[in-house]
C-alpha cells in the first residue's frame, strides 16, 4: 500500500483540522477559542496520522490563532473549548487584552502596508505620465535692449546747413536738423517745428536709420 502523502502547508493541515475536528476548528463563521495546551493533545490523537508532521503542526496553529478571525474570538466571557468542542474554561483577561494588543499591531500593519503599496502606484503612475517640454515665452519687456554705441560728435564738414543732428534738451536729446551756423552758436531747428541757437558740443551726429 502506497503511503499517503504529506501535507505541504499550512493551508492543507487546517483544512484537515477543519475536517476532522468540526467541533473545535472552523474555517469559515465565529471561531472558537481552543485550549491552553491544545497542541499536546493534537499530537496524541494525530500520532499515527503520517500525512502532519509535529512542525508543520505546530506552525500551522500558530497562523490559525494569528487569524483576525480567531482574536475576535479571545474575548471576555467566551469559554476556550477541546478537541470535542466541550468548553474547558473561561479567558482569562490578560488573554483578552493579549489578542486585542495582537489585533491592533496586526491592523496596523496591513494598513501601513496598504499605504505605502498605494504610494508606490502614486510614483509609478506620475513616472508613466509623459513629459512635455514647455517653452517659455519670452517677454519682450523682459528683453534686454542692445546698447548703441555713444553718438558721434560732429566734425568741421558736417557742420553745415541740413545735418540732421540731435540736440540735448534737458535729459532728452530730440532729432533736429542745422538751418544756421554762426560764431555765436549753431541755430537747429526741432522735428517739432521749435527753432534753438546752441553750441557745438551741445550736438551730436543722428543716427542713420536703418
Amino acid at each position: 500500500m502506497d503511503n499517503p502523502q504529506k501535507f505541504s502547508n499550512s493551508k492543507e493541515v487546517i483544512n484537515f483540522l477543519v475536517e476532522t475536528f468540526p467541533a473545535c476548528f472552523s474555517s469559515k463563521g465565529d471561531a472558537k477559542p481552543l485550549k491552553i495546551g491544545i497542541f499536546q493533545d493534537l499530537a496524541v490523537r494525530l500520532e499515527n496520522e503520517e500525512r502532519v508532521s509535529k512542525t508543520l503542526l505546530r506552525s500551522s496553529l500558530r497562523h490559525y490563532t494569528n487569524s483576525w478571525r480567531y482574536l475576535h474570538s479571545i474575548k471576555k466571557g467566551a469559554e476556550r473549548v477541546d478537541l470535542d468542542g466541550k468548553n474547558i474554561a473561561v479567558i482569562e483577561d490578560e488573554h483578552v487584552e493579549h489578542a486585542k494588543k495582537q489585533l491592533d499591531e496586526s491592523k496596523a500593519k496591513v494598513a501601513e502596508k496598504r499605504k505605502e503599496q498605494k504610494q508606490q502606484a502614486n510614483k509609478k503612475a506620475k513616472k508613466d505620465i509623459p513629459k512635455f517640454k514647455t517653452t517659455k515665452k519670452v517677454d519682450k519687456k523682459e528683453q534686454p535692449k542692445a546698447k548703441l554705441p555713444p553718438a558721434e560728435k560732429l566734425n568741421d564738414e558736417q557742420v553745415k546747413v541740413g545735418t540732421a543732428v540731435t540736440v540735448k534738451v534737458g535729459k532728452t536729446p530730440m532729432p533736429a536738423t542745422i538751418t544756421d551756423v554762426a560764431k555765436d552758436g549753431i541755430q537747429v531747428q526741432l522735428d517739432s517745428g521749435m527753432v534753438v541757437k546752441v553750441q557745438l558740443d551741445n550736438l551730436r551726429l543722428a543716427r542713420t536709420k536703418r
